[in-house]
């Protein structure tokens, strides 16, 4: 009986933090709510991310970054270890990631070895939805925002006007019940 209990202690020891640590994932405060842009600088000496804030203070690439939910997050390795921070459209949600978050952004991400900059996208479901490594890949934004604009929840917001109006029901006959078509639901990304 002790050596189950010790064995259920040590266990329990080893696997809490681990467990902790999902639950400290950024990205879950995201869900549903909006699209993370993720970009994790590998190499120090890389300047996409300089490149990419310089592309979204444009006015238009501001506006197609706000119209489709986007929030940005970074990560840099520096001599600490890992940093991250988060920008979203507003400055009050901005904020510094303690290194537990960020640590847990990285694994969420399930990031391979490599080098150069990898800029992610991660729908509002929480799954990738486009990873480019820069370089061999160049850093366009029109191919983040188109990636969005193929996802099924956006065509649906962008067509939302557009949907016809229901047909009024026909008088049914006494004693008979009208049935009515289900109600359509949306899909998200």
């Amino acid at each position: 009986m002790l050596i189950r209990s010790l064995t259920l202690a040590t266990l329990m020891a080893f696997t809490g933090p681990l467990l902790a640590a999902d639950d400290l994932n950024p990205l879950k405060q995201d869900l549903g709510k909006s699209r993370p842009l993720v970009v994790v600088e590998l190499d120090s000496g890389n300047p996409t991310l300089a490149t990419l804030k310089k592309q979204l203070e444009e006015p238009a690439n501001k506006q197609s970054f706000e119209e489709r939910s986007m929030v940005l997050y970074t990560v840099s390795f520096g001599s600490i270890g890992a940093e991250g921070e988060k920008f979203a459209k507003d400055p009050k949600d901005n904020k510094k990631l303690a290194p537990p978050e960020t640590n847990a952004l990285i694994r969420a991400l399930k990031l391979g070895a490599g080098s150069g900059t990898k800029v992610i996208l991660v729908g509002k479901d929480g799954e990738k939805k486009l990873e480019k490594t820069v370089p061999p890949d160049t850093l366009n934004l029109a191919d983040f925002f188109s990636a969005i604009d193929q996802m099924p929840q956006a065509e649906k917001e962008l067509a939302a006007p557009a949907e016809p109006e229901p047909a009024a029901p026909k008088a049914a006959k006494p004693g008979k019940a009208v049935k009515q078509a289900p109600a359509s639901q949306q899909l998200d990304d």
